[in-house]
């Protein structure tokens, strides 16, 4: 080896300080739109290559928080590393130039630079720049080279060239000869510019003076500082063999396709030897400095001179491969002769496109807008011209579409509004097709998932909802459960349900009803009354949990059922002092005469309210009958003598219910003569309140009470009238004259004269004289209460009574008047009025006003 190859770690430093002096800092190029920084190799760990943050115009203090990183294949060394904290790209491993770049020519890192948030790329290109860092250095220590003593002057011997990893200038620059007395020189240069070194001969030889000649190869690079290696040489002096090999050229140039199988002939060489014998057998074979992986690739037939391929080509690889064979014959002195083989490789399409997912952003939100970068793919294809160009495209029916950033990268973007309800998740397909014929494609499938957001509204399984709910329900049952649902997902699709604020009745319907708010379940907080309410709505609200939330109502009609709890309620006759109701039956009364009308409520509904009427006792079945429908009481024969004259009955209403209820009247009825005109007991009755406002027969009595009462108060002002007349007429004369008749101040009727105003006096036809009545039963001493009816109150059934004045001929009996012939005298042997059909207290406080 030569001076420089053992230089240590400092030595290199110091070198690498020194280019960097000369070639100045690392600098950066714009590139096609693109930064380009240059780099020495070998520097230490941590080395300065450029500052991003600052070239990129990003701001340092966000790098961390938007992931920004170099992106590379899986399995590539990281060479280059950025640091987050001031956006410096730096050396993050040693660099070696001839390791990373094994052809020669520019060096170049490709780096694709990833920012998120928003998603941004960047292309940046390093080159990497030769030191030297390697000595030349020849394939053996010592290089045997045989030269026939009849060599003439100015013979050339090509030596073995030294090898210089290092390119440019650091490569091997010239070969230098230690001084001898019959050998020179000479450097040459081939095509691509490396240098070979050949020997000649500048003094003729002579075996028997010296058979050995001994010299020093040196091989210089161009570096700075210099480089060297050595190699020696052994000159052997040889008998004469006067003719050498010769190749046709000197060179040869073929073409081999790169997936040639192995055992394909690549080139027959030819070389001639004009010797005869051994001296003219040539043997072919690589030269000595020929590269291991030319030696792996090819075999040279050392007989025929063919050279077949016998390893596998790679135009990726390498695109050239120059060989150098040699020809030697067999004789003694035989000396070699070399050519050059260039092998120019064929590329085929035998690499399919490569995609990697560079980076991916998922989940993608649902209402993410059109343009959304989802991914950013990289396509790589290791072939060259068409075969290496790649077209890349996305399956159909995707909301996705691939957009070229650079060349060989893409971003997957949204096209089109997201529904995760509809599709929740996406397989988009990636199709990478080269240009080849035939050409080559890979599909790879990227699984987006689409995350959800709250933008359905929950939507209950009914427009509305009815519930029969059984009046004297348990508090706290349960009556009937809403549901609803939410396409979305998780949180946004739990939702809670709740009872909207309102009134039922004046009170809050929280007091009604309550809901679970999970389960939807409603339970009822008390129990309910049909004849109170008998339906209610309100309105149930589910929201879910999303943000905001999202709500949506229905209404829960809710009907009550009714319940046979409620008996019937007998209205008419009212019972006389809590015991029995009374009436009044003319003993004239014919077959089917009508006595009265039992009438009852009952507050339920439907079958729970249909009344029966029914005749439970009675002193005789055979004299009345009771309608079942309508309660009617009615006769069913003529009245005998032998028949009592109270007949007792107890009539029983019964509604429809299951089971059913009822109720009982006694009702007494008497057997009169004639029939006072006096209400009675099947008109006296106040219907209750629930009554009045849901029975139609409610209506009926109150326009019927209503018609009594317009139609008593018109007749109480007529008779006022007709009374106040009267009395101005009595201040003529004090006595009940035929063509006057007053009622005297003071008088006061009796309630037996009221109840027998039934009797019926009639005068004579035409007369316009008074008719008096005599009624000495039931007043006090000295006084007669006679009955004076005018000519317009004959078909009244009211009557006014007044004490008759003192009879001016002294007549001892008062009931005898001076014209008997216009009176009707009343029997003394009248009969006791029936205190049973005394005026009800309801209707005493009108009577005493009208007297």
């Amino acid at each position: 080896m030569g001076a420089g190859a053992g230089s240590g770690r400092g030595q290199l430093f110091l070198r690498s300080l020194l280019f960097l002096l000369l070639a100045g800092p690392p600098g950066r190029h714009p590139a096609r739109g693109q930064l380009r920084y240059a780099v020495p190799e070998e520097l230490e760990h941590g080395a300065f290559v450029a500052n991003l943050g600052e070239d990129l115009g990003l701001d340092v203090s966000t790098l961390s928080a938007r992931r920004f990183r170099i992106v590379s294949r899986a399995g590539a060394r990281q060479h280059l590393e950025v640091n987050l904290e001031n956006g410096i790209l730096f050396v993050n491993e040693r660099i070696d130039r001839e390791e990373v770049c094994e052809a020669g020519g520019t060096c170049l890192l490709h780096l694709q630079l990833l920012v998120e948030s928003p998603l941004e790329l960047y292309r940046v290109e390093v080159e990497v720049l030769d030191i030297n860092d390697h000595a030349p250095t020849f394939p053996w220590q010592e290089y045997v080279l045989e030269v026939a003593e009849s060599a003439v002057l100015g013979a050339r011997f090509p030596l073995e060239s030294a090898q210089d990893p290092d390119v440019g200038t650091n490569s091997v620059h010239t070969y230098r000869l230690s001084p001898n007395g019959f050998f020179s020189l000479e450097v040459q240069t081939r095509s691509d510019a490396s240098k070979f070194a050949e020997l000649v001969l500048e003094r003729a030889l002579d075996r028997e003076q010296q058979r050995v000649h001994r010299v020093l190869l040196t091989a210089l690079d161009g570096g700075v500082p210099e480089r060297s290696g050595t190699a020696h040489i052994l000159v052997t002096v040889l008998d004469a063999n006067d003719n050498v090999p010769a190749f046709d050229q000197p060179s040869y140039g073929v073409s081999l396709p790169e997936d040639a199988p192995a055992g394909t002939l690549v080139i027959q060489l030819n070389a001639t030897d004009l010797d005869e014998g051994p001296n003219g057998e040539i043997e072919y074979s690589f030269s000595g400095h020929a590269p291991p992986r030319v030696r792996e690739l090819f075999h040279v037939e050392p007989r025929s001179g063919q050279v077949l391929l016998k390893g596998r080509l790679d135009y990726e690889r390498a695109s050239l491969h120059e060989l150098y064979v040699q020809a030697k014959d067999r004789g003694p002195s035989a000396v070699a002769v070399h050519c050059r083989v260039l092998v120019h490789l064929l590329d085929v399409n035998d690499n399919a496109p490569e995609v990697t997912l560079t980076s991916v952003s998922t989940p993608v939100l649902e209402d993410a807008p059109p343009g959304t970068v989802i991914a950013v793919i990289s396509v790589l294809d290791r072939d060259s011209g068409d075969n290496g160009r790649v077209s890349c495209e996305v399956g159909p029916n995707v909301p996705f579409e691939l957009r070229s950033s650079f060349r060989n990268y893409y971003t997957l973007v949204t096209t089109q509004a997201l529904d995760r309800e509809v599709v929740p998740e996406y397989n988009v397909r990636i199709t990478a097709r080269d240009m080849g014929s035939p050409a080559l494609l890979t599909r790879s499938t990227l699984t987006i998932p689409v995350s959800d957001v709250n933008d359905n509204a929950p939507r209950f399984l009914q427009p509305s909802y009815s519930v029969y709910v059984m009046e004297n329900n348990a508090p706290g049952a349960s009556i009937c459960s809403v549901s609803a649902l939410d396409p979305d997902c998780q949180q946004n699709a739990y939702l809670s349900y709740s009872i909207a604020d309102g009134h039922i009745h004046g009170m809050p319907v929280g007091t009604y009803v309550s809901i679970n708010s999970d389960s939807g379940h409603m339970y009822a907080l008390r129990s309910l009354d049909y004849e109170q309410i008998r339906s209610f709505q309100i309105q149930v609200q589910a929201q879910d949990a999303g943000f905001p939330p999202l709500s949506a109502n229905v209404t829960v009609h809710i009907f009550v059922l009714d319940q046979n709890d409620n008996a019937p309620v007998i209205v008419s006759p009212m019972p006389r002092n809590g015991s029995v109701a009374t009436e009044l039956v003319p003993r004239s009364a014919r077959p089917g005469y009508l006595v009265g009308t039992v009438s009852a409520v009952d507050a339920d509904a439907g079958l729970n309210s249909r009344l029966s009427y029914q005749l439970l006792q009675a002193t005789d079945f055979t004299l009345f009958s009771l309608t079942p429908d309508t309660g009617e009481l009615r006769t069913l024969r003529s009245f005998l003598e032998q028949d009592a004259s109270r007949q007792q009955l107890v009539v029983q209403v019964r509604d429809g219910g299951q089971p059913a209820l009822s109720a009982t009247v006694s009702l007494l009825l008497s057997v009169v003569e004639t029939m006072p005109q006096t209400l009675s007991d099947f008109s006296e009755f106040s219907l209750p309140p629930e009554v009045s406002s849901s029975s139609p027969l409610t209506l009926y009595l109150l326009v019927s009470l209503g018609s009594i009462s317009f139609t008593f108060l018109l007749a109480i002002l007529i008779l006022t009238a007709i009374r106040c007349r009267g009395e101005r007429r009595s201040r003529q004369g004090d006595s009940c004259s035929p063509p006057r008749c007053h009622c005297c101040p003071g008088s006061r009727p009796s309630s037996d004269g009221l109840k027998t105003s039934n009797l019926t006096a009639q005068p004579p036809a035409g007369t316009t004289a008074a008719t008096c009545l005599d009624v000495p039963a039931g007043g006090p001493p000295g006084y007669c209460y006679k009955v004076c009816l005018g000519p317009e109150s004959a078909q009244s059934d009211f009557m006014f009574l007044k004490p008759c004045s003192p009879p001016r001929n002294n007549e001892k009996d008062p009931g005898k008047r001076s014209r008997p012939d216009q009176h009707l005298q009343v029997s003394k042997e009248a009969k006791q009025p029936n205190t049973d059909w005394l005026p009800p207290s309801t209707q005493r406080p009108a009577l005493k006003r009208y007297r």
